[in-house]
C-alpha cells in the first residue's frame, strides 16, 4: 500500500465531485459506518467459493492497479502542457484526472476492506503511466487525448467484463442463501456493482472528452491506439496475477 498512499499524497487537494455517488462509501462515509460494512464484507467473502473469492480480488487488484497507472498517466500529462504553458489543456487533464484521484483513494480502501494485496507490480505500473502519459503529451495535445481515447476504451471494456461475472456470482449465491445473510449478500454485491458502474461511466465520459477534442486527429492515430490498447490489455491480465 506504501506506493498507493504516496502517489495519493503527491496529488494534492483539488476538490472531488459532491454529488452522492457510490464509491463515496469508500472515501466519505463515518467510521462507524465502514465498520460495519467491512464486518458484512468479511462475511461475503466467506461465503464465496474459492474460485469466486479469488476473482473479487482480482477484480479489485486490477482495478488499483489501473488507477495507479491513469494518475500517473494524467500526472505527467498535466506536468509537461503545465511546462509548456497550455493552461486550457492542463486544465482539462485536471479535471479528468479528479475522478481518477477519487477512484485511486477508493480502490486502495477497497484493498484493505476486502482484504486483497495490491499488484506486486505497483512500481511498473506507476513507471509505465507516467513515461506514456509523457511521451503522449511530449507528442502533442491530440496524441495525448488519442491515449486517454485507447485507454478508456480498454477500460470500459473491462469494467463491463467485470460486471457480467460480478452478476454470475451473485446469481450463484442467490441459489445458495436465503432470508438475512442472502440480503446481506445482495447489498454487498450492490455495493461492488454501483462503484464499478460508477467509475466505468466516468471512463466512459473521459473517452467522449478525448474525442470532442480531436483524439482522432492525431499522427498515426490508428498506431498509436492499437499500441496503447495492447498494452492496456497486456498490463490487465497481468495485474489479475501478480
Amino acid at each position: 500500500m506504501l506506493w498507493s498512499r504516496s502517489l495519493l499524497t503527491r496529488l494534492g487537494t483539488r476538490a472531488y465531485s459532491t454529488g452522492k455517488l457510490a464509491s463515496d462509501a469508500f472515501t466519505k462515509e463515518a467510521a462507524g459506518s465502514r465498520a460495519d460494512r467491512l464486518a458484512k464484507a468479511t462475511r461475503f467473502l466467506a461465503a464465496l467459493e474459492p474460485a469466486d473469492r479469488y476473482a473479487v480480488s482480482s477484480m479489485i487488484r486490477v482495478d488499483h492497479a489501473g488507477e495507479i497507472a491513469a494518475n500517473t498517466i494524467y500526472e505527467a500529462q498535466a506536468d509537461v502542457f503545465g511546462f509548456q504553458g497550455k493552461k486550457a489543456t492542463k486544465e482539462l487533464i485536471l479535471d479528468m484526472w479528479d475522478n481518477e484521484r477519487k477512484h485511486l483513494l477508493a480502490t486502495s480502501n477497497m484493498l484493505d476492506e476486502y482484504k486483497t494485496r495490491p499488484s506486486a507490480l505497483v512500481p511498473l505500473w506507476s513507471l509505465a503511466g507516467r513515461v506514456l502519459g509523457g511521451v503522449t503529451a511530449v507528442l502533442g495535445e491530440k496524441s495525448a487525448m488519442a491515449c486517454t481515447e485507447a485507454v478508456e476504451t480498454v477500460i470500459g471494456e473491462h469494467y463491463d467484463d467485470q460486471l457480467l461475472h460480478l452478476k454470475q456470482i451473485g446469481e450463484k449465491l442467490a441459489q445458495q442463501y436465503t432470508g438475512k445473510e442472502a440480503e446481506e449478500i445482495k447489498e454487498s454485491i450492490a455495493l461492488l456493482r454501483d462503484v464499478l458502474i460508477e467509475f466505468r461511466d466516468d471512463e466512459l465520459e473521459h473517452l467522449d472528452t478525448a474525442v470532442e477534442h480531436d483524439s482522432q486527429q492525431a499522427p498515426a492515430h490508428a498506431l498509436l491506439s492499437a499500441v496503447v490498447e495492447y498494452g492496456c490489455k497486456g498490463a490487465i491480465e497481468i495485474a489479475k496475477r501478480v
